[in-house]
């Protein structure tokens, strides 16, 4: 089941529930279940907050995943994206909105599979396999 919600934020200007047909696809395409996905859309703001508070980090970010299964083959858990920070990333790499809101929904996804994103050659294999599953994504 994949869920979501807004915190903080008033609206989006994406359906999140177009995406999560896809978004199971990748975790099946990643030898994975999908158990229980909890998206958390927000602001900057929240997200500083909880950086903070959980991972004594003090910067904005534009995801925080947070694992929730014992099973490694099983995906759950809960995702936070500052829609603040897609909206800036988007303007930054001159995307779109939609494309850079799909980029982070499947990195979070990536994360809970295994993959990580801490050395460059870890960084490398994350964007290969976001831009692989943003080929996958029809197009609107």
């Amino acid at each position: 089941m994949i869920k979501y919600q807004l915190d903080n934020i008033p609206q989006l200007i994406v359906d999140p529930d177009t995406y999560f047909p896809w978004i199971k696809q990748a975790i099946h395409e990643e030898n994975h279940q999908p158990g229980d996905l909890f998206y958390h859309f927000c602001s900057d703001e929240f997200l500083l907050k909880i950086n903070q508070e959980f991972l004594q980090h003090d910067y904005l970010t534009d995801i925080i995943t947070f694992p929730l299964s014992t099973q490694s083959e099983i995906v759950s858990g809960e995702i936070f994206i500052s829609i603040d920070r897609v909206r800036e990333n988007a303007s930054a790499l001159q995307t779109g909105f939609e494309r850079e809101f799909a980029r982070v929904l499947i990195h979070g996804v990536l994360h809970l599979t295994g993959y990580d994103d801490h050395t460059d050659e870890e960084k490398r294999v994350m964007r290969s396999k976001e831009d692989y599953y943003l080929s996958l994504l029809p197009q609107k």
